[in-house]
C-alpha cells in the first residue's frame, strides 16, 4: 500500500486541524503505539505484524476526539470502541488500522465502506485512498457524519444514505471494499463491485456469537479465495427491510 498523491481531499483536511488538536497529540501517539504492538501481537493470526507506512500515517493523522460525542473526548483515544448512538459504535482503533491494511489498496485508489458510522474509518481511509465512497443506512448517522467530514476538510469522502448491503453500483468497481458491520453471510452485490485483483474486507457471523474478521480475494479470472483472520465483535449489519 502506498500513500497516494490523493491526498487533496485528506491532505487538506489534516492542515485544517493541525492548530486545533494539538492538546491531543500525544493520546494520539500513544494510541498509535498500542495498535502497533496489538500488530505485533496477532501476526501470526493476520499475517501483518506492523502498519504500512500508509495507514500508520493515517492513524497519526486523523483527529478522533472530532467523531465522538462531547462526553467521550477524553477517552477518545483509548484502544477500545466507542459508542455513537442508535445502538452503533465507532471501532477499535486497532481493529479501524488491520481493516484498512488488510485491504492492500493500490495507489489513487476507490474504496467502498459499508456503514459510514460517526465517519472515522472514512476519514482514515481518505488518507489512503484517493476516493472514498460510504454508505450509511441510519439517516441521521449518516448526515451528521458527512456534515463532520466536510467541516474537517476530507473533499474524497462520499457518503450516500441507503441499505449496504447492496454497495454503490454506480460508483463500481472499487478497488476495495470495508464492511464496518457483521454481516451473517458475504452479500453478493459486494463481490460482483468488486475489481478483480481487489480485496473484501468484512465481519461475518451471527449477532452476539463468534464473528471472524474475514478477508475475500477475487482474482483476476473472477475467482474467490476467503480466509477468516481474526475472531471479531462487531454490531449486525442493519437492513432495510424494503429490498429483497
Amino acid at each position: 500500500m502506498v500513500l497516494s498523491p490523493l491526498g487533496v481531499g485528506a491532505l487538506r483536511a489534516w492542515s485544517m486541524q493541525r492548530g486545533s488538536d494539538s492538546r491531543f497529540f500525544q493520546a494520539r501517539e500513544a494510541m498509535v503505539r498500542e495498535v502497533l504492538a496489538d500488530m505485533a501481537a496477532t501476526a501470526g493470526e493476520t499475517g501483518r505484524g506492523t502498519l504500512s507506512a500508509a495507514v500508520l500515517e493515517a492513524m497519526r493523522r486523523v483527529p478522533r476526539h472530532r467523531f465522538v460525542a462531547d462526553t467521550l473526548i477524553e477517552v477518545a483515544y483509548e484502544n477500545r470502541p466507542l459508542p455513537i448512538g442508535y445502538g452503533q459504535t465507532i471501532s477499535q482503533p486497532f481493529i479501524v488500522a488491520l481493516m484498512t491494511e488488510l485491504l492492500d489498496l493500490p495507489e489513487n485508489a476507490k474504496v467502498l465502506e459499508i456503514g459510514t458510522g460517526s465517519g472515522y474509518q472514512a476519514a482514515v481511509l481518505a488518507h489512503v485512498a484517493k476516493e472514498v465512497y460510504s454508505v450509511e443506512i441510519l439517516a441521521p448517522l449518516g448526515r451528521s457524519a458527512e456534515t463532520r467530514l466536510k467541516a474537517l476538510g476530507y473533499t474524497n469522502v462520499h457518503v450516500k444514505i441507503d441499505d449496504g448491503y447492496y454497495g454503490w453500483k454506480e460508483h463500481a468497481p472499487f478497488d476495495g471494499i470495508l464492511v464496518t458491520a457483521a454481516a451473517p453471510h458475504i452479500p453478493p452485490p459486494l463481490l460482483q463491485q468488486l475489481k478483480p485483483g481487489a480485496k473484501l474486507v468484512i465481519p461475518v457471523g451471527p449477532p452476539f456469537l463468534t464473528q471472524f474478521l474475514t478477508v475475500v480475494h477475487k482474482s483476476e479470472d473472477g475467482t474467490m479465495t476467503t480466509r477468516q483472520v481474526l475472531p471479531v465483535a462487531f454490531v449486525p449489519l442493519t437492513r432495510s427491510g424494503g429490498r429483497p
